[in-house]
């Protein structure tokens, strides 16, 4: 009878640990489900802008195609959007994406007859509401990796979690802030 105390505890005591294993590996899984989810959203509207910007090359070169080094730079920008593989990369190629989008739009201050053409003003309005959507996709995706590198850092999850499969993930932050500092400029 006197071992039955002991078991009693020794029993409870694996019980807790379980349920908080349990619990912690849980809680882990959803969160990076989230991250997965969050950076899917990001590349659909990097993807989106993508889209836009052929379009968008297409209304300027009728008014200013002489400006071929604008034109290339936008091209380029938009491959390297298009082939970014993570955060880290996305973070590269969105530097030169507003870069390149700055001076498309510069170049378009120009020419009036551009500002007042109707495709060009649709196109600089969808430009706009893709580059809101990539912002909150962006806040949403480094949200959800601020709170999972945070469950992983933990103690005592740290001395277990990555022995489960979880590690930390890249934010999506950009290498030269000053380059989305100031978003492309669009008037209407």
């Amino acid at each position: 009878m006197e071992w039955l105390i002991p078991l009693i505890i020794v029993v409870v005591l694996v019980l807790v640990i379980g349920i908080y294993l349990w619990a912690t590996y849980n809680s882990l899984v959803t969160l990076n489900v989230r991250v997965d989810e969050a950076w899917s959203d990001i590349t659909v509207q990097l993807k989106r802008r993508a889209d836009l910007i052929p379009n968008l090359i297409e209304a300027v070169k009728g008014y200013a195609a002489h400006e071929k080094a604008v034109f290339e730079n936008v091209t380029r920008a938009r491959a390297e959007t298009l082939q970014a593989q993570g955060p880290a990369e996305a973070g590269a190629a969105e530097n030169h994406m507003q870069q390149a989008l700055k001076s498309i739009f510069a170049v378009a201050e120009a020419y009036p007859q551009l500002q007042a053409s109707q495709n060009f003003l649709q196109l600089q309005s969808e430009l706009v509401d893709t580059e809101d959507k990539i912002q909150a996709s962006r806040r949403f995706y480094n949200g959800g990796v601020r709170e999972l590198n945070t469950k992983i850092k933990v103690f005592p999850n740290t001395l277990f979690v990555r022995s489960l499969g979880f590690h930390e993930r890249e934010f999506f932050e950009v290498t030269e802030p000053a380059a989305i500092a100031e978003p492309p400029r669009v008037q209407f």
